[in-house]
């Protein structure tokens, strides 16, 4: 297929379109670079520089289909501002929506989020579980959704969303190039432990060990970027004319900040010191996905899922 990958040049977009040009598709990718890297589109891959708001002329010249990855993702800059996430990531994939519309384009897989939950009532979470985001960030991500339902039902479009939590780790594309993460801000945990091994941070802070969990800490999900690009390729396949479905993406267990720390310093060697800190407010004791509707119905079951092999793919992108 002819497919267009927008944000194919930040950490998840660019290891899905390599993964897409690897199994044979046409690959074109849209980003702006905003937060993305240029050598990070892959090779053979067409690239166009370019906001989603300008994404028409390029579907004017026919696709099949599109990944829509360019979004804004920092929960604290969207509560700071919440204005540039309501227009990036509505705004912004409404623009996409009608350009697609108009050239006739009819399928979309979107890299959704667990966010969209906010804090569950019980988990693993399940797709039919109550959607209360608590930030802008995950309030726009649902708004998303809202009209993905409603572009299928309207306009014909066959959608797939696709919801998860933390990302890690790194994928080796046939070629052998590496697609690792590189956030100019970087929130999530594991980059985070991994920068004290390298020296560009003097440690990492724990919000609270009194958590009611195994050993104190809060718990958190994990999916391998190769097993996240695998999903999408299955979503690409499972968009039926006129239906929006949703999928959660998950481990069903988890690990504990302890476990990820612990994991770090087998993986690196080096010691990385920790500071315990208070609770942050907002912070729920676990949350966890299931992904029992997309193993039963796609044939979706993340295989690598191993702390260890996380860490250690990730270790290995940055040391490269």
């Amino acid at each position: 297929m002819k497919l267009l990958v927008t944000g194919g040049a930040g950490y998840v977009g660019s290891a899905v379109a390599a993964r897409l040009a690897d199994t044979g598709h046409e690959v074109t990718v849209l980003d702006d670079l905003s937060t993305g890297h240029a050598d990070a589109v892959p090779p053979g891959a067409e690239f166009v520089q370019a906001p989603i708001t300008e994404a028409g002329p390029v579907l004017e010249q026919g696709f099949d289909g599109v990944l829509h990855f360019a979004a804004k993702s920092l929960v604290g800059e969207s509560v700071a501002d919440p204005g540039l996430y309501w227009s990036a990531n509505l705004g912004g994939t409404l623009a996409l929506l009608e350009a697609m519309r108009r050239a006739g384009v009819p399928r979309i897989v979107f890299s959704s989020t667990a966010a969209t939950y906010g804090e569950p009532e019980r988990t693993p979470i399940q797709e039919d579980a109550p959607t209360r985001p608590t930030n802008p960030y995950g309030a726009s991500k649902l708004a998303v959704d809202t009209a993905l339902t409603a572009y299928a039902g309207l306009h014909g479009i066959g959608a797939v969303s696709l919801r998860y939590f933390n990302v890690a780790g790194a994928h080796t594309a046939a070629g052998g190039q590496v697609y690792g993460e590189r956030h100019a801000v970087e929130t999530h945990l594991i980059p985070n432990i991994l920068a004290v091994a390298l020296g560009r941070r003097p440690s990492v802070d724990v919000y609270g060990t009194d958590y009611p969990t195994p050993d104190g800490t809060c718990v958190r999900d994990y999916i391998h970027l190769t097993d996240l690009a695998d999903a999408h390729l299955l979503a690409l396949d499972a968009c039926r004319p006129g239906s929006h479905e949703i999928y959660n993406l998950g481990s069903g267990t988890g690990f504990s900040v302890h476990e990820v720390v612990s994991a770090c310093r087998e993986v690196t060697g080096h010691p990385i010191p920790a500071n315990v800190r208070e609770r942050r407010p907002g912070d729920p004791a676990v949350l966890v996905a299931s992904s029992d509707r997309i193993q039963r119905e796609l044939g979706w079951k993340p295989v690598r899922t191993d702390l260890y092999t996380i860490i250690g793919d990730a270790w290995a992108a940055v040391t490269a």
